[in-house]
């Protein structure tokens, strides 16, 4: 345990976010000063003392004080300008006590992208933006490049894209052949909810009548089938749940249909027909890893032989926009795991990869795992994500998105490669929130964008977890969407 002690509640998140990026295996607390115990004073522990006109970072191991930093606060016109410099400031010293220097520096939001755009959108050139993340956020030099090399990506991908009076929409199939290690997602084993899933297709369906009566003004752009493993339905229960999305939703100016095939147990050539039959654009067949040591330890349950089967029956079906999802830092894989992998996505040569950094839930039973086996089991680096990056430019895929998560292996980041055209475009814009996304299913989340005269914003409401409520409670989840776009 790592304490934290602040001087005030405010950037108490932002503090215990930056404090985990330097300790990723250890439980941090954060309490302000008048919640102190004695006992918050044993180990390591870390104060923050805050006010309008300085800061002080003082790092003590038990009683021995072993960093001392004191900074005179700018004044600052707002709170996020308060907040970056705070942060810079802790930074510098847990830096320095650490020896790390973290690669994203002080960013711990998920879309680092989204900062470049802005910037992009008032006016400022790529080398005054590389400076503004340098100097705010102390990010290096790579990562700064990257985020605007894709922001610059993004922007053309979206340029005729619906924002205003458009939408995507997205369908949550919760259910997996089983569940993985490392998974905090909605995802139920199917075989326990058998008898129950005529039922949520059942309010799937209520769901999407919704959106047909409410939304007839608006364009529909992109759809998004996920998980979960959507292809846990049958090939029947696929074809009629798409077929009612055709009846009853206006797909004409539909650039992209994605369904996640995802785990190649759960991926046949009747479902695969069906879903190209009724036209789907893109989908996933998401090995994480090609070594079989490891897919037996997260619980996927699958042969490495049963990926290559799936992704050349998608093939010879069709398919001609075939994602590949990757896990990099999976427990006990090094950088020679991770290279292999990679030659044999090379070899395969998918239309888009997507390299994710493991990210390490309270909710998954990795924790279990770290606690029994040691974080140090848990393998990231720039060398490993430099190599991701340079095999999938080897075989033509750009970056066209990047996102975070809290708690990833060496706080590094999810990137997703394309070759041009065949970029996920329902993946850049749940990440920019630039267009409002109707989310549909158990565990979903909606997202109503506004574009209103000098005051974007963005508000949502969550679909409940848990299934059995999600069926009981589906005309209140209806009426939430309902409040949201009245």
């Amino acid at each position: 345990m790592i304490n934290v002690i602040c001087s005030h509640d405010n950037f108490i998140y932002d503090v215990h976010s930056l404090v985990k990026a330097f300790y990723p295996g250890e439980d941090i607390k954060v309490v302000t000063i008048d919640k102190m115990e004695p006992s918050t004073c044993d180990g390591l522990h870390i104060f923050v003392d805050y006010e309008d006109d300085h800061s002080a970072i003082r790092i003590f191991e038990g009683s021995n004080l072993i960093i001392c930093d004191d900074s005179e606060m700018v004044s600052y016109d707002n709170r996020v300008e308060y907040k970056n410099f705070l942060k810079k400031v802790l930074y510098i010293s847990l830096s320095k006590y650490t020896g790390k220097q973290l690669p994203w520096g002080t960013l711990t939001g998920i879309r680092p992208t989204k900062i470049a755009v802005t910037n992009m959108e008032h006016g400022l050139s790529d080398d005054e933006i590389l400076e503004y993340y340098k100097n705010v956020y102390l990010t290096s030099d790579s990562k700064a490049k990257l985020s605007i090399d894709i922001a610059h990506r993004e922007t053309d991908i979206l340029s005729n894209i619906h924002y205003d009076m458009g939408y995507s929409l997205y369908i949550g199939i919760p259910f997996c052949p089983t569940t993985c290690l490392y998974c905090s997602f909605t995802s139920f084993p199917r075989s326990i909810y058998e008898k129950k899933i005529d039922k949520y297709v059942a309010c799937l369906k209520k769901e999407i009548d919704y959106v047909a009566n409410d939304f007839t003004d608006r364009v529909l752009d992109s759809v998004y089938i996920g998980g979960g493993t959507p292809t846990t339905l049958t090939s029947d229960e696929l074809r009629d749940l798409i077929l009612y999305i055709k009846e009853k939703l206006d797909m004409s100016k539909i650039k992209e249909f994605t369904v996640e095939a995802g785990r190649a147990d759960s991926i046949n050539e009747d479902k695969l027909k069906t879903l190209k039959e009724l036209g789907v654009t893109r989908i996933s067949v998401n090995p994480q890893t090609f070594n079989q040591n490891t897919l037996d330890l997260i619980g996927r349950r699958h042969t490495v032989e049963q990926v290559y089967e799936a992704y050349e029956l998608a093939r010879s079906i069709g398919f001609d926009n075939i994602n590949m999802d990757l896990i990099v830092g999976l427990p006990g894989e090094k950088y020679e795991d991770v290279r292999y992998t990679m030659q044999k996505v090379k070899e395969l040569n998918p239309e888009s990869v997507t390299v994710h950094s493991l990210a390490i839930k309270r909710a998954s039973r990795l924790n279990k795992w770290i606690e029994d086996h040691g974080i140090e089991c848990i393998t990231n680096s720039d060398d490993i994500m430099d190599m991701t990056q340079n095999v999938c430019e080897s075989i033509g895929l750009k970056p066209y998105y990047l996102y975070r998560q809290k708690n990833m292996s060496g706080n590094f980041e999810n990137v997703g490669y394309a070759k041009e055209g065949k970029e996920g475009i329902y993946n850049i814009l749940i990440m920019e929130e630039k267009q409002s996304i109707v989310a549909l299913g158990a565990g979903t989340v909606t997202k109503r964008v506004f574009h209103e005269a000098d005051n974007y914003r963005m508000e949502r409401c969550d679909n409940v977890k848990d299934i059995d409520m999600y069926i009981e409670k589906i005309d209140e989840m209806i009426e939430r969407k309902c409040k949201l776009f009245s």
